[in-house]
């Protein structure tokens, strides 16, 4: 529990002109769900981010980053404590390939159609998939391989050459790719405290019309199986992945593709994606999630483990 007098604390030190309170989570999220946190500060610069994470360890605040908001389901009575929203921006070309940019640039559309228009590839492939780059590297983000093969994953890891940290002991320094032992929807962010404020990418120079097709290609296949966030929002994928299985063929072997729950929904055209249908809680998409864990474990013997993060009291 947080009580007044650190939150106060926390006003006086971070600026109470700098800090909102009672703060709605559900706009910052792409599920468009959640309660209010008690604080939300917004951290436009490396440093602002380095103080705010360093004032919140210091008073013992529960803190949560926050970047674009997918991926994550927030719960409806909010979340008690700090909510930093990493807004760090810069994007600095190098030279050789060698991109930097701040942990709260938005990978699509904007880090992407400025590397593409210099004729710059490898992020071109995740187009039209929220994240920051700061998400980007928590999750080591993905996708599949260019039409027509579409054989194999696509990694940001793949083409991340360092990046500059805030680590767990409080400091700042530069890190290799081989740091964040990045897997499947998995980096060694998820274990600790570190939190990326820049990184450096390094891209391969490409005509910026055989990107720019190679990007049709993969919003057209995005378009044919996922929702249109204005009209449906959602975190995406809900689950992880099962090899040569697949989450939402489960799902829909049991039968729940388009099963309403509440103001959710099991995505007609992709099972393994909930939808907000226009007024739904986290409570109902924490039923919808409970309902395909069950029958997938009861009907077909395979456990569902989700993906998303949940963040607050639910």
């Amino acid at each position: 529990m947080v009580t007044e007098n650190t939150l106060c604390e926390l006003d006086r030190r971070l600026g109470a002109d700098r800090m909102e309170v009672d703060a709605p989570l559900a706009p910052l999220t792409t599920f468009r769900i959640g309660g209010p946190a008690d604080r939300l500060f917004h951290a436009r610069t490396p440093e602002d981010l380095v103080e705010s994470i360093l004032v919140a360890r210091d008073l013992g605040v529960p803190h949560f980053l926050l970047g674009k908001g997918a991926n994550v389901l927030v719960g409806d009575r909010g979340f008690r404590g700090l909510v930093i929203r990493s807004e760090v921006g810069g994007i600095d070309f190098l030279g050789d390939g060698r991109v930097r940019a701040g942990a709260g640039v938005e990978t699509h559309p904007d880090l992407i159609e400025v590397t593409v228009e210099r004729g710059l590839g490898g992020l071109h492939h995740f187009v039209g998939i929220p994240s920051t780059v700061g998400g980007a590297m928590w999750q080591n983000l993905h996708f599949l391989s260019p039409a027509p093969e579409r054989s194999r994953t696509i990694f940001i890891e793949e083409v991340v050459d360092s990046a500059e940290i805030l680590s767990e002991d409080g400091e700042r320094r530069t890190v290799d790719r081989e740091y964040f032992r990045f897997g499947y929807d998995y980096s060694v962010l998820h274990e600790g405290d570190d939190i990326v404020l820049t990184v450096d990418f390094q891209l391969v120079p490409a005509p910026s019309e055989e990107l720019r097709r190679v990007m049709e290609d993969n919003l057209t296949w995005r378009e044919e199986r996922h929702p249109d966030l204005t009209v449906y929002p959602s975190a995406g994928s809900i689950f992880q992945k099962i090899d040569g299985i697949g989450a939402g063929r489960l799902i829909d072997e049991c039968g729940l593709k388009g099963h309403v729950g509440g103001g959710a929904q099991i995505f007609l055209k992709h099972a393994n994606i909930i939808v907000n249908r226009g007024d739904a809680t986290a409570a109902d998409v924490r039923a919808l999630i409970d309902l395909a864990q069950t029958r997938v474990a009861s009907q077909l013997g395979h456990e569902l483990v989700p993906e998303i993060t949940f963040v607050g009291e639910f």
